[in-house]
């Protein structure tokens, strides 16, 4: 299965693309619904809170007055605290009852209106932000929901801002239109993503990416950043370190729109130990990939080819080719993918000189990959010796 994020502040529409998600077959987790199922009367819940919070916080019929809890719950930190100590482990457990009852071939869609304050997106195989601005969100609100104005800009304000939700947002889907035009936008995800995303997981698929080099995007900063927090959540402590590598974590540099992720493990048999986790998370492993290219120590002209393991993995994700290094942290080669990049980003000069190598190579593998990775290689090992000497000068 793969697990979709889906958020967005109140009034967004998010209930309009989870309906669409529905009715192509999506299995819906709703978190509102969860949160009060677990406090309804009779339940553990309900006795916990009143338990805490006194009697007042129940409505003459025996359910929960929640305006009555939100009095008492909401008056300072330690009140909230022991509010969510109460309701967040229910919430918790009932959505992993629901997660584990799921088709093995499910696309879970778990809508969350508050995913993004709650640090939640790197736990989702794809997070998808429904926007719309905040004066379309107040009108919506005050017409649809009949709710007081200021009592819509309020909740808005408390909920998080566009620039928390763009940062976490794999897809960012604009509702300022109509209805049917977010439904649209949906379903077209919904086949031309989400379906083959997970078939793609299913069937341990790697998604190629274009083998052609593309302007600079800022973009390519955030998206690693997402990436490195996602697969911290996938491997845990089995990693000592997760970064950005290659061109596209290098500003100003033309890439192939691939971005290049490196996991840091104790050793390969670790990294061999992940493989099954990496690919339920989205990243299946690439065969036939069992080491980089040596490269002859600057100092003694040697090479020790056994120092230089790694394994590869790709992302299952139509939307987004990944890379992901797996080598070991005393490897040769995952010092030089830091040190090329940490040099590059440091040296102008010798960042052109490589955006002019990779288009040589570009013309000259007629759309081959082995071929151009093959034509960089005589490069490569003069930088590993130019990166050597430059770290040199900044120890």
């Amino acid at each position: 299965m793969i697990r979709l994020g889906l958020s967005g502040g109140i009034g967004a529409g998010k209930s309009t693309v989870a309906t669409t998600f529905i009715h192509r077959g999506g299995y819906h987790i709703d978190a509102d619904k969860i949160a009060r199922e677990v406090v309804e009367p009779g339940t553990p819940g309900l006795a916990a809170l009143v338990e805490a919070f006194g009697d007042e916080i129940l409505a003459d019929d025996g359910s929960l007055d929640r305006p009555a809890l939100a009095a008492r719950a909401f008056v300072d930190d330690e009140q909230r605290q022991k509010l969510n100590s109460i309701t967040h482990p229910l919430v918790g457990a009932r959505t992993q009852e629901l997660l584990e009852a799921a088709p093995d071939d499910a696309i879970v869609v778990q809508d969350i209106p508050l995913l993004v304050e709650g640090n939640m997106a790197p736990f989702f195989h794809l997070v998808l932000i429904v926007h719309a601005d905040a004066e379309t969100r107040v009108q919506r609100l005050t017409t649809a929901r009949g709710m007081p104005e200021d009592d819509a800009r309020a909740r808005i304000a408390a909920q998080a801002s566009d620039e928390q939700r763009r940062a976490v947002a794999d897809v960012w889907l604009d509702n300022s239109g109509s209805p049917e035009d977010l439904a649209a936008a949906a379903a077209a995800l919904w086949e031309e993503r989400l379906v083959p995303f997970e078939q793609n997981v299913r069937s341990r698929t790697v998604v190629a990416g274009p083998l052609e080099l593309a302007d600079p995007d800022p973009g390519w900063a955030a998206e690693g950043i997402r990436l490195v927090n996602r697969l911290w959540a996938v491997v845990g402590d089995k990693a000592s370190a997760v970064d950005h590598i290659g061109s596209t974590a290098i500003p100003g540099l033309a890439a192939k729109p691939t971005i290049d992720l490196q996991i840091t493990v104790a050793d390969l048999g670790v990294a061999d130990q992940l493989a099954e986790v990496l690919a339920d998370g989205g990243f299946p492993r690439v065969p036939g990939i069992d080491g980089d290219n040596p490269k002859p120590d600057p100092a003694t002209g040697s090479v020790d080819e056994g120092d230089w393991g790694r394994r590869l993995h790709g992302s299952a994700d139509p939307g987004r080719p990944v890379n992901v290094h797996l080598r070991a942290a005393d490897s040769p080669g995952r010092a030089f993918a830091l040190d090329f990049r940490d040099w590059l980003r440091d040296d102008a000069a010798a960042r052109a000189e490589y955006a002019e190598v990779k288009r040589v190579a570009l013309q000259a593998a007629d759309s081959d990959l082995g071929r151009y990775v093959a034509a960089k290689e005589q490069w490569f090992d003069d930088a590993y010796r130019r990166v050597t000497a430059w770290k040199a000068t900044k120890s």
